[in-house]
């Protein structure tokens, strides 16, 4: 067993550590990430380590997700934190591919997921989720995982990521964890660096909406209603630029005339401060 972290970057070197995990009969858990880690990673690498033998964490700012005129140049990266983080927390093998290993060449394969990646993201993001897909598809036969964990906060990527598993026969089981957030709300996010400090404190409308739609909701508000509502509430910021505001059923993220006991549903934003565009959401039960 792996005692201490190791980080590879390329796919043969994975394999070979895969190879002698499984005949070893370790769990396997992965962390899918872009890096530029925070808590909310690391709380990913904490549920991990509670059911697997060996966790695998993966950064790799994967281009076939970023649009035109996204921010792929500019995301932001550290690599030496990244690490140090890493092996705090308790990974034991940490992939770090290249562009041209994990794409030695145009890649002329796509995974596309219908009909839940239409709202929210997949609209606004048009190929978005074709390209989270298609890489969460190959670290999956790269890193043949028994467990894979994914932040709540991207609950439509959770979603999109569940349906391929279930749809491809995938052996994996996909492992949605908690938003963890700022001690102010602010759902942490890579991307926080860049707001100002004013657009940070702007920022706070969205976990402060999302709070009071769990109360209006309690109180009987229709799904047309607290969408108005949040809508006005963000839009009291002069910094916010709103991207969309939903309440959609979860996970089939079809559309929600009213709230029906027993049946999931999610609240969900996106809103640019300034450059930064920001999600968040809530997920409940009525």
């Amino acid at each position: 067993m792996i005692k201490t972290l190791q980080q590879v970057s390329t796919i043969a070197e994975m394999r070979q550590h895969i190879s002698e995990a499984k005949r070893a009969g370790q769990r396997i858990g992965i962390v899918p990430t872009m890096g530029y880690l925070h808590e909310g990673h690391l709380s990913l690498v904490k549920a991990a380590r509670e059911k697997c033998d060996l966790v695998v964490m993966s950064i790799f700012v994967n281009p076939l997700q970023f649009g035109p005129n996204e921010d792929f140049e500019q995301y932001p990266r550290n690599m030496e934190r990244d690490r140090e983080l890493a092996s705090s927390a308790g990974v034991d093998l940490l992939f770090t591919p290249t562009v041209s290993e994990m794409y030695p060449q145009p890649i002329l394969t796509n995974i596309s997921v219908a009909n839940v990646t239409n709202p929210l993201c997949g609209r606004s993001r048009p190929g978005h989720f074709d390209g989270v897909s298609t890489v969460v598809m190959k670290l999956f036969q790269i890193v043949q995982p028994d467990f894979a964990f994914f932040g709540q906060k991207d609950a439509q990527q959770v979603a999109v990521v569940t349906q391929m598993a279930y749809d491809l026969s995938v052996p994996v089981q996909v492992i949605p964890c908690p938003i963890i957030r700022e001690a102010d709300g602010l759902a942490m996010s890579s991307r926080n660096v860049y707001l100002s400090a004013e657009e940070r404190t702007q920022a706070l409308v969205l976990s402060r909406s999302l709070r009071e739609a769990a109360a209006w909701i309690r109180d009987g508000a229709s799904p047309a209603e607290v969408r108005t509502r949040i809508i006005n509430m963000i839009s009291e910021m002069p910094l916010a630029s709103i991207d969309y505001v939903e309440i959609l059923s979860y996970p089939e993220l079809s559309t929600l005339e009213q709230f029906k006991d027993g049946e999931a549903f999610i609240v969900a934003l996106a809103v640019r401060f300034g450059k930064t565009r920001l999600i968040d959401n809530l997920i409940e039960t009525v």
